[in-house]
């Protein structure tokens, strides 16, 4: 079935302002999202904020069975929270480390991830190690399945890295995961809405994710997943009256479900634009916006490769909607900036956000073009153009 690109473009008003190649950043809202946010804040702004999350309760309460949906698991496995690090935050400072405890990890994890691991290893004695690549640059699997034994606490992976195209093996991690009965926390920030993930056929114990980049939601939202059988062994992090209950001077009571991973006060109007997100992108389809996206990045590499002084810097088997590259004798800050002017939108990576990748290619920054499916062919010449009168 042939993509209704024209449709996905009218219900999008940011198509008409500007070239959007940034939506591994953040992707433009479609007029559904924007209209349940401006409602829910006339509503807070006409009857008050409390007033309008009562009224509004079954529109919040819908966002949990749209992600559950989405994800393939129960909603009771499913806490909204304010953004994806808060998400993978709560989940993986829940787990108790002990010295000698190893946590496994990529080559090309997120630096906050990474910064994370550091600072529980000094706490704790726990030791972070990052499994070395295969031959085409993701996460080889042999090599996880010799690093595994019985010291090693935890799987923390980045689905999708932040510097490039790259999709690691998330499934064939998974798959050694529960074979050594390792717990399994898979950040999915920039994975989920643009393929499809279900939790069960990754086999992933932990997930994390954004609303504001391929689901195409508000900026300051996103969410966790945690298999029902682990929620009851993390203690958060943090409580509240939301996540726990007061039962005496001296007791409380956590909640039993996901939950307990979120806090009382939240972006309402947020919550509800997620889901208004989520739903939209069950209409199109993941199978089908996963197409739409390969085939335009896909077709971006190839011209970008063609092109003298251009460099893809993009790595793995199997390849997804973000497109990296340098270009000889210009700064990808530069690049970025002469973009701007002309309406086109890109982002870069710095070597902090993927440290231990960006050395080992002997990088320090790379341009960022990332599609959706609401992009085009034109839009592209755009880019190509202006990258040749650069050049």
């Amino acid at each position: 079935m042939q993509f209704d690109v024209k449709l996905a473009r009218a219900q999008t008003p940011g198509c008409a302002a500007v070239t959007h190649l940034n939506n591994a950043g953040a992707a433009l809202m479609p007029d559904c999202v924007l209209a349940a946010l401006r409602d829910h804040l006339n509503l807070e702004a006409q009857i008050g904020g409390y007033e309008a999350a009562d009224e509004m309760n079954d529109a919040i309460e819908a966002t949990y069975d749209a992600i559950a949906s989405l994800i393939g698991c129960h909603r009771d496995e499913v806490a909204v929270v304010e953004n994806a690090t808060r998400a993978w935050d709560m989940a993986f400072y829940a787990i108790p480390f002990a010295p000698g405890d190893r946590i496994l990890t990529s080559v090309a994890e997120y630096g906050s991830n990474y910064l994370a691991f550091l600072q529980v290893a000094r706490r704790t004695g726990a030791r972070v190690e990052a499994v070395p690549n295969d031959e085409s640059g993701q996460l080889s699997v042999d090599a996880l399945a010799r690093m595994l034994d019985e010291r090693v606490k935890l799987i923390a992976i980045t689905h999708v890295p932040t510097n490039g195209g790259l999709v690691n093996p998330a499934a064939e991690v998974g798959r050694l995961a529960k074979a050594a009965g390792v717990p399994y926390l898979l950040d999915a920030c920039q994975s989920v809405g643009q393929l499809p993930v279900n939790v069960d056929d990754i086999g992933c114990d932990v997930l994390s994710v954004t609303g504001r980049k391929y689901l195409r939601g508000p900026r300051g939202t996103g969410f966790l997943y945690v298999r029902q059988d682990l929620i009851e062994k993390l203690d958060p992090p943090f409580i509240d009256l939301h996540a726990a209950t007061w039962t005496g001077p001296e007791t409380y009571t956590v909640r039993s479900d996901a939950r307990r991973f979120e806090n009382w006060e939240s972006y309402v109007a947020g919550r509800i634009g997620l889901g208004v997100a989520v739903n939209y992108a069950l209409g199109w389809g993941l199978q089908a916006i996963a197409e739409r996206v390969k085939n335009l990045a896909d077709e971006l590499r190839g011209r970008l490769a063609a092109m003298p002084g251009v460099e893809v810097r993009d790595l793995g088997q199997e390849r997804c909607g973000i497109v990296s590259f340098t270009m000889a004798g210009q700064r990808p800050t530069a690049i970025k900036a002469a973009l701007r002017k002309q309406r086109i939108n890109v982002s870069m990576s710095r070597r902090s956000s993927t440290l231990l990748d960006m050395d080992r290619r002997g990088l320090d920054e790379l341009v960022r073009a990332s599609v959706h499916y609401y992009n085009t062919s034109e839009e592209l010449d755009r880019l190509c153009g202006a990258l040749a009168e650069l050049r």
